[in-house]
């Protein structure tokens, strides 16, 4: 099996992402797991541009890694200068990095426009880079910035500045497709009309404009490139650059190159979401392979057809890649997915439980409900379908007061009263709002008999208006998240008194943790 050797940009491309900021410690985390899933290069960042840089790669060294070769990144020297008196190289070489990678313009636009130089001296300013650091041991990566922009523009030119690197002695030459324009059929053959001409290994680095970055950097391996640039989740400038948790799946499943071993490949959800957490960005659900709904299945004949053979409706397996099948209740469901839905839930629901709850769900979410978002909630009901369900509380009545106190400003007090353990508990407590007030009330009648519901925590507390031509009598939806340590369940509630709806989501997000 041929292999493509990937390259990970997250720490330096990635973090040119609007809202992206990582700690050195963050960049460490990072390097750590990335090389446990198997990457053979790190780009650790551009020591030249600022203090955290140069402390990730002072700090980088001591990290015991097995299979990644960290990368400091930088551009060629500056133009009528040295490079052995470049500050930029210099800062290259003292990373002491087994790899550098450097940057240089291939576009005759931004030679003229941007450096404001010559071709020749742009040429010069390359191989003597290039050069400079080989000479000092390193494995040099060129980066061929705008390299297909430049080709359409002047291809003569572009391709002289790809045989400066390599004459300076380059070891793998990549073609960047830095304003992610260009179209998959334009990358495949430039990449192979290159491949022509220079005889160092070719790479790819592309960035999602278009929304073709993935296919891209496909394109360019099948016209030979067996580097890939790339970033985790497709974290990048502008709109991101090309998602190696897309590529790597699609370039070792699907065209049958060796990228990660299979074991590492299952591994590759897990990494998409922990760089998320590290870059406290909410995973992405719709991402290929490894989002959260890649492999959700809704319409009651594609559950039908899944349950009777995995490969009807879905492209590969996920547990390759480390995801799962699931199954969404909802008001298209059928008796097949509130069947799978519950033996997910490890509940046993016969056929004649589960037409019952498809015709209940169709009925609440007429209402206003949800149960794709809310699973805990879906959760509950099939529960209570039971008849040998026992709920640990039953609500006897509720009231919540808001008002205006001179001096206070608004003020809420919520009354609770239940039954617990066949005893009536009536409680009340206060809160910053109608929702807090409930929430504090109810808890303090539950305590005594479920002390564990202190650690609980809300985590997110959203309304929808659903039929906003009534205006404040709309029906309103409430989905309230929580969580317990690293638990989180989601519960729903509709109305058109926004605090029933609140009521009955609190009253499930509580029911459910009493479950677990």
């Amino acid at each position: 099996m041929s292999s493509v050797f990937i390259y990970d940009t997250t720490l330096r491309d990635g973090t040119q992402s609007e809202g992206i900021s990582l700690s050195v410690n963050d960049k460490l985390k990072i390097t750590r797991r990335l090389d446990d899933f198997g990457v053979h290069y790190v780009e650790g960042g551009w020591p030249g541009s600022n203090p955290k840089d140069a402390e990730y790669f002072r700090r980088v060294r001591s990290l015991d890694l097995r299979n990644a070769k960290v990368a400091a990144f930088g551009s060629t020297r500056r133009k009528n200068s040295r490079p052995e008196n470049d500050p930029n190289l210099r800062a290259l070489v003292d990373a002491e990095t087994p790899v550098v990678t450097i940057v240089g313009k291939s576009w005759d636009l931004h030679v003229a426009d941007v450096l404001e130089t010559t071709p020749e001296e742009n040429l010069a300013m390359i191989q003597e880079s290039v050069a400079y650091i080989k000479s000092l041991g390193k494995e040099v990566v060129y980066d061929a910035e705008h390299f297909f922009d430049g080709y359409k523009a002047n291809p003569e030119y572009a391709l002289e500045t790809v045989q400066a690197a390599a004459s300076g002695g380059a070891d793998v030459i990549v073609l960047c497709e830095t304003n992610g324009g260009a179209l998959p059929w334009e990358v495949e053959e430039i990449v192979r009309q290159v491949g022509e001409r220079i005889r160092v290994p070719l790479g790819v680095h592309t960035h999602d404009d278009g929304g073709n970055g993935v296919a891209n950097t496909l394109a360019a391996v099948r016209a030979g490139a067996v580097h890939v640039q790339g970033t985790i989740n497709g974290y990048g400038e502008r709109v991101g650059n090309a998602n190696l948790c897309t590529i790597i799946p699609n370039l070792q499943l699907k065209m049958g190159l060796s990228c990660v071993t299979r074991e590492n490949l299952a591994a590759l959800s897990d990494l998409s979401h922990f760089v998320a957490e590290i870059a406290n960005q909410p995973p992405n659900p719709y991402l290929p392979f490894v989002g959260k709904k890649a492999f959700a299945h809704k319409g009651g004949i594609h559950v039908a057809a899944v349950l009777k053979n995995e490969d009807s409706y879905q492209h590969i397996d996920p547990a390759l890649v480390g995801n799962k099948r699931r199954t969404l209740v909802s008001e298209l469901s059928g008796r097949g997915n509130v069947i799978d839905k519950a033996r997910e839930f490890g509940l046993d629901v016969n056929s004649e439980q589960a037409r019952d709850v498809v015709i209940q769900i169709k009925e609440l979410e007429a209402q206003g409900f949800t149960f794709e978002g809310a699973e805990a909630s879906a959760n509950l009901l099939m529960k209570r379908m039971k008849s040998d369900y026992s709920p640990p509380f039953e609500l006897i009545d509720f009231t919540v007061v808001v008002e205006h106190r001179r001096g206070l400003g608004v003020f809420a007090e919520a009354t609770v009263k239940v039954r617990v353990n066949g005893k009536v508990v009536h409680t009340a407590a206060e809160g910053n709002g109608p929702v807090n007030a409930l929430d504090a009330a109810l808890r303090k009648a539950l305590l005594d008999a479920y002390p564990r519901l202190a650690d609980l925590r809300l985590d997110d507390y959203k309304v929808r208006i659903l039929d906003s031509e009534s205006g404040t009598a709309a029906n309103v939806r409430v989905l309230i998240d929580t969580k317990n340590g690293n638990s989180r369940w989601s519960t729903v509630g509709a109305s058109t008194n926004i605090i029933e709806a609140s009521w009955r989501a609190l009253a499930d997000s509580i029911e459910y943790a009493l479950q677990k």
